[in-house]
């Protein structure tokens, strides 16, 4: 996987917002696919969460077909599977069938986290906490699942033997990062929310990286929360549903995905408190103008091969307006 400009792709989280049905939320991220993919998107990855009823891809596989089915040339995947909460040989069979029904566009990545609180991990999972230590050897069985060197195995993924579907390994930490290098695989870092490990994460993979049968050379995939409008002032307007996002997190209170209101005073105090401060860190909020130039010195220094914009916003057409004019920019950039 080599590129001579950086790619620019989609994380989505299905977000659920207040008034909304979820078939509408389904419906309304089948179209924010199809429109990204006429933007020129590389990929459309979907995150899996569970006991949040703000956020509407907890069935993570179900709904990545369901798009790969309403898209065309989109890669679509995981970003990611949470792997600990599943058995790999059910992880491969599910993307071993996705890749068969949408050939050379599904991608499989990974990450050892939740996706949720503890009770709710404990439920998917009685042994989450062994399956989240083992992560490296989960890994491990997966890829053997899909390696057509597994046919003569007495435990088969049939539907995935031989099948192409590209792992990437997510991380928010460092732990990640030598797991991803010595494995040779791609790494995405969750920059979007997870920013105090970004630059020793990034500088870990590419120091320790190992080429492999995928990947020659490091490919350093960076989330990024991007917010565009016409204005600055309209920007900063959209961004107040993503600030109260924010404040449910820490205080235990996730609601619906509330309709976007003017910036306040007492908005803008809670920008500026250390943690949410530190959480938005990597926030692209503003106009086309004001964002490039954020986005431009945010690649100077990382020099990630790919963004994925994550762009938590109530209505989705202003989603799409947004990830139309980060389409524009990453295009200018080149």
């Amino acid at each position: 996987m080599t590129t001579e400009h950086t790619h620019y792709s989609v994380l989505d989280l299905a977000l659920v917002s207040d008034g909304f049905t979820l078939s509408e939320t389904f419906n309304s991220t089948l179209k924010l696919a199809q429109k990204v993919e006429s933007f020129g998107y590389t990929r459309y990855w979907l995150a899996e969460h569970h006991n949040a009823q703000n956020i509407g891809s907890s069935a993570t596989s179900v709904l990545i077909g369901y798009v790969a089915a309403g898209t065309t040339s989109l890669r679509v995947g995981s970003g990611g599977i949470m792997l600990p909460n599943h058995s790999p040989l059910i992880i491969a069979e599910q993307f071993g069938t996705l890749a068969s029904l949408y050939p050379n566009r599904i991608d499989l990545g990974l990450g050892r986290a939740p996706g949720t609180d503890r009770e709710t991990a404990l439920a998917i999972r009685s042994d989450f906490m062994q399956a989240a230590h083992s992560f490296p050897n989960e890994l491990d069985k997966i890829e053997t699942y899909f390696s057509k060197a597994n046919a003569s195995a007495k435990v088969r993924a049939t539907v995935a033997e031989g099948v192409e579907v590209p792992i990437y390994i997510l991380g928010s930490s460092t732990d990640s990062a030598h797991l991803a290098a010595k494995k040779g695989l791609p790494y995405a870092f969750a920059s979007h929310f997870a920013t105090t490990h970004l630059w020793d994460a990034i500088a870990i993979y590419r120091k320790e990286f190992q080429p492999s049968d995928v990947l020659e050379a490091p490919y350093v995939m960076a989330g990024v929360n991007i917010i565009i409008a016409d204005t600055d002032e309209e920007a900063q307007r959209l961004s107040t549903s993503l600030i109260r996002m924010i404040v449910g997190i820490f205080t235990g209170k996730r609601d619906f995905v509330q309709p976007p209101t003017a910036m306040t005073d007492d908005l803008e105090e809670i920008m500026q408190h250390p943690q949410v401060h530190q959480m938005l860190k990597y926030s692209f909020i503003g106009s086309k103008a004001t964002v490039k130039v954020q986005v431009k010195e945010f690649l100077e220094h990382t020099k990630a091969d790919e963004l994925i914009a994550v762009t938590n916003i109530y209505d989705v057409e202003d989603r799409i307006r947004s990830y139309a004019l980060f389409a524009e920019i990453m295009k200018e950039l080149g």
